[in-house]
């Protein structure tokens, strides 16, 4: 075959097409390259400063400049959905000068009339609604009736404002003089000091971002725990590591408390364990009760939140995953990485908060988990039945002349099943963080009632085994 001549003209075009195809290619390689760069520089930069920030900026908004995503998740707080069994649903109410609240979360006493009679003679059997979301800490708690109609101490900020530089500032720069001030001061002087819900601030170190206690109940009880299981010393901004600090930073506040001595001094009771065993054993050996129950007269307790010592019973703390883990999962934004600060129940973000460890449809995983809240509620309403049988038994003994030892043996019974069966309910989980020792807990509750029942007819019971 006879091939055809290459003309001069010809090659020139030929080069002249090479090279700008060459300079082409170049470019958009070198654009790519660039562009790589460029994201992995966003992704090593966690953040451009804009404003600077130290170790007395409280207002989120400011550190909000510097973590725009993160803030924006942040105040998404504010918003209010329900789960099966969680979570909170706006409700409207008609503002009064008492309480200027247009939107509130459902009334969990209507919901529960047990609850009421389980509560009879303390604040929370007049105003108890479901929790709504960080951004309604503050303003919640101002307005419930279980402040505006009942002297409270300055200790409940501490779980319900940002109080580290508010806590300095009364402290003269000495947190734990200030937190003691606080604490023992009236709840309006104190609330009159705060200005946020719980802020940045309370969380992170303003200069390294690095997470950090920031509250002196939790540095103590911790240090307690950390001593009951052989570890001395224990200083958690020292000692923690950052995984164990991804839950740390949550067990501030989401723990069980009472408010100790005259001086109204936040307490946790974890000297024995985390167990509600072990919380019942502190209170009885120091001689603690928050409240005379109004119809037996027993001596009883008030459990608060322990989302953190249940949490701790179960499988996702044996295997080492963190709050933050589930309830602030990471995710993308651009090139960024950042942890979701809405905070709220995995099940609503089943994808980035449980997928990215378990291999299954989110339908499926939603069902596992109702289905263990399906058996919680059910044990849950058996022993609260029965905690209700135990009250109405106690209140008709004292009038037909039940001996007063009897009655005595079984209002120590009502305290102990008392506070196991508000403990699960308390923590707000609906038995989920630990399945087997949330059913364990209401199993020894109602085996209380059973034995309370039988004190009121003389039999005095043995204390049942042990189960741990």
């Amino acid at each position: 075959m006879k091939l055809k001549k290459v003309t001069p003209k010809r090659r020139r075009l030929i080069l002249l097409s090479a090279v700008v195809l060459s300079a082409f290619a170049t470019v958009g390689l070198t654009a790519f390259l660039v562009n790589i760069f460029e994201r992995k520089q966003e992704a090593h930069t966690p953040y451009y400063p804009v404003v600077e920030l130290d170790d007395n900026t409280t207002d989120p908004a400011i550190w909000g400049r510097n973590f725009p995503l993160q803030y924006d998740s942040y105040k998404r707080t504010t918003e209010q959905q329900k789960t099966r069994y969680g979570g909170s649903e706006a409700v409207r109410r008609t503002p009064t000068q008492v309480d200027p609240r247009t939107v509130v979360s459902q009334d969990k006493l209507k919901e529960d009339p047990r609850l009421v009679k389980m509560w009879a003679g303390y604040a929370f059997a007049t105003d108890f609604r479901e929790e709504r979301g960080h951004a309604y800490m503050l303003e919640d708690q101002k307005y419930t009736k279980r402040v505006t109609e009942f002297k409270q101490p300055g200790t409940c900020l501490n779980c319900h404002a940002s109080t580290y530089v508010l806590m300095k500032d009364l402290g003269g720069g000495d947190l734990f003089k200030g937190f003691d001030k606080m604490n023992s001061m009236t709840y309006h002087d104190a609330s009159a000091m705060a200005e946020h819900p719980v802020a940045c601030i309370d969380c992170h170190d303003p200069k390294t971002m690095k997470l950090r206690i920031t509250r002196p109940a939790f540095m103590e009880g911790i240090k307690a725990y950390k001593a009951s299981i052989g570890v001395k010393d224990f200083d958690v901004n020292r000692d923690a590591t950052a995984q164990e600090m991804r839950s740390y930073v949550c067990g501030q506040c989401h723990v069980e408390y009472y408010f100790k001595g005259a001086e109204k001094r936040l307490t946790f009771p974890w000297q024995n364990g985390l167990t509600v065993d072990d919380a019942l054993a502190y209170y009885d050996k120091v001689g603690h009760s928050d409240f005379v129950h109004k119809e037996t007269g027993a001596n009883v307790l008030k459990a608060q939140h322990p989302e953190f010592e249940m949490y701790n019973q179960g499988v996702h703390a044996k295997a080492g995953v963190s709050c933050a883990d589930c309830h602030m999962p990471y995710k993308k934004e651009g090139a960024a990485k950042v942890s979701d600060h809405q905070l709220r129940s995995p099940l609503l973000d089943v994808n980035r908060s449980c997928q990215t460890c378990h291999r299954a449809s989110e339908q499926d995983l939603k069902s596992r988990v109702e289905n263990i809240q399906n058996r919680y509620t059910h044990s849950r309403d058996v022993a609260f039945d029965a905690l209700v049988e135990l009250i109405n038994d106690i209140a008709a003994a004292q009038k037909n002349g039940t001996p007063e030892a009897n009655l005595n043996a079984a209002r120590d019974f009502q305290r102990k099943a008392q506070f196991f069966i508000d403990y699960v309910e308390a923590e707000n989980s609906g038995g989920f963080h630990a399945p087997g020792e949330t059913l364990r807990v209401l199993n020894d509750a109602t085996n209380y009632v059973r034995q309370g029942q039988l004190a009121l007819r003389g039999v005095m019971p043995p204390q049942p085994p042990k189960t741990r």
